[in-house]
């Protein structure tokens, strides 16, 4: 029996591997994974290690107010470590009837305006950064993408003829497109010039194709080594795939264009707390600024609720609110 026992009890995999099997069945991305395993870890220890099946509500609302209340976390940190908890109740273990989880003490949400750039802090930002770094810089600016959603751009996404880009799979999961500025054709050719030697240097070296995602890569099984699905921005250097364990070339790594970002902006005197996401934010005030509609902007944004969207009014470059002073008439 003792022999038994063992075996079932090696059968069934653990709970982190759970929750990661139903994670990838549902096809989150890497970075969800690693948070709602995170913070899944953390709501074990906290309670000491007991398993979550023997706990509830308010074990669920004592970590959440610990989160808020001890560790002061933001609003957005708070959210996320629920939607991980809750993921592990009813996805994983199949309990739906958790009531309201009313008497959680919430993390406040400080009301902040987005931090822009304005047009001569942005060629001096770009006067000080050369290279890869440059071209993606100027492609954030210019098309108001997210980070990751330039990083995870492909080849097949850009339309040089239409300057647009197709940004797939963009928060939310939604597909749109956005402007591919037309000043940037010239510099992108080059780019994938380089990046097609890349790309032939890998195949000749039988190098695994691209990561594709969700079931793309048993659709089509020859696209990974296709040229229009690779990375329009490839990484330097081969690693292993963390899920699947493959060894081949991912794309290029976000934290190298943050730090390069910052490095600029503090080479060009810039006092404003910039990072790449000040460029999406400037691009939208310049478009509002220019004269384009709110609804334009949001599209080309992606933002959900117009709301989002109507921030950037209260940073437009007339003042506080977009209002002229009464000392201009004087």
């Amino acid at each position: 029996m003792g022999n038994g026992a063992a075996n079932s009890g090696q059968d069934k995999p653990r709970l982190l591997d759970q929750v990661r099997d139903k994670i990838r069945t549902k096809h989150y991305s890497i970075r969800t994974e690693d948070a709602y395993i995170h913070w899944i870890k953390k709501f074990i220890l906290f309670h000491d290690k007991r398993h979550p099946s023997e706990m509830g509500t308010l074990e669920i609302e004592t970590f959440l107010t610990y989160l808020a209340v001890e560790r002061k976390c933001a609003a957005s940190t708070q959210n996320q470590a629920l939607s991980a908890v809750l993921f592990l109740y009813r996805d994983v273990l199949g309990i739906h009837h958790l009531p309201n989880l009313e008497n959680i003490t919430r993390a406040t949400t400080p009301t902040r305006l987005p931090v822009v750039l304005n047009r001569s802090e942005i060629q001096g930002l770009f006067s000080k950064m050369h290279g890869i770094h440059l071209l993606m810089a100027r492609l954030l600016y210019g098309s108001g993408m997210r980070l990751m959603e330039l990083i995870r751009l492909r080849i097949l996404d850009i339309d040089f003829e239409r300057n647009e880009i197709l940004v797939r799979n963009g928060k939310g999961n939604k597909d749109r497109v956005t402007i591919l500025p037309s000043s940037l054709g010239n510099h992108l050719g080059d780019h994938l010039d380089d990046v097609r030697g890349v790309f032939d240097s890998d195949r000749r070296n039988g190098l695994p194709g691209v990561y594709l995602p969700f079931a793309l890569e048993r659709k089509y099984p020859n696209a990974p080594t296709e040229w229009r699905w690779q990375y329009m921005f490839p990484a330097k250097a081969i690693s292993k795939d963390k899920r699947s364990g493959v060894i081949r070339r991912h794309h290029y790594g976000e934290q190298s264009l943050q730090r390069a970002i910052k490095h600029a902006a503090d080479k060009a005197g810039i006092d404003k707390k910039v990072s790449p996401h000040t460029l999406r934010h400037s691009f939208a005030t310049h478009l509002m600024e220019n004269g384009y509609d709110i609804r334009t902007v949001q599209e080309l944004l992606g933002h959900k609720d117009i709301s989002t969207t109507q921030i950037y009014t209260h940073v437009l470059n007339r003042g506080g609110r977009g209002v002229l002073s009464p000392l201009e008439a004087i």
